[in-house]
């Protein structure tokens, strides 16, 4: 059984990217109330098909497979509910740690997320100096909800 246990926190504004990064484009296919969704993602020259159940704070169910990225793209233009999810994913190394940092496009311009997997929930974090804000458990910021409430429409506060 695959379970994730991930963080999330907003990047200051101004933090730049060290190298260009990895395309992403996803779409959801299933996004239901609870949490629970199907998402379809290319990133970079790889497709994959994904379920995920609903968030108990900073752990859920996930299983990922790999489709052909061909699949994956008439997926996301026949199937997806929503809007298209589009960002660069760049990997950041700190204290024993592989970050995880998405820089918003379209719909969803002007965010940047930072994502950490964990072994476990007690595992100890040293956060960087560009992040500012957890966002774990605020369920706009997962990009089920992002697909549906563009951040780009959002009121102009935030955490």
């Amino acid at each position: 059984m695959g379970v994730e246990i991930e963080r999330k926190f907003l990047v200051k504004s101004g933090w730049l990217p060290e190298t260009p990064g990895t395309r992403y484009i996803q779409g959801y296919l299933v996004s239901g109330r609870d949490g629970a969704t199907v998402r379809v993602r290319v990133a970079g020259k790889r497709a994959y098909l994904t379920v995920k159940g609903p968030s108990e704070g900073a752990k859920r169910l996930e299983f990922e497979y790999p489709v052909p990225v061909e699949d994956a793209r008439l997926m996301l233009k026949a199937l997806a509910k929503g809007s298209i999810i589009e960002k660069f994913r760049h990997l950041v190394e700190h204290a024993g740690h592989t970050w995880e940092v998405d820089v918003f496009q379209g719909e969803n311009e002007g965010l940047v997320v930072a994502e950490l997997e964990l072994k476990h929930l007690e595992e100890p974090v040293m956060l960087p100096d560009w992040v500012r804000a957890e966002v774990t458990e605020d369920r706009r910021y997962a990009n089920a909800y992002l697909s549906r409430y563009p951040y780009r429409e959002w009121p102009s506060e935030e955490p």
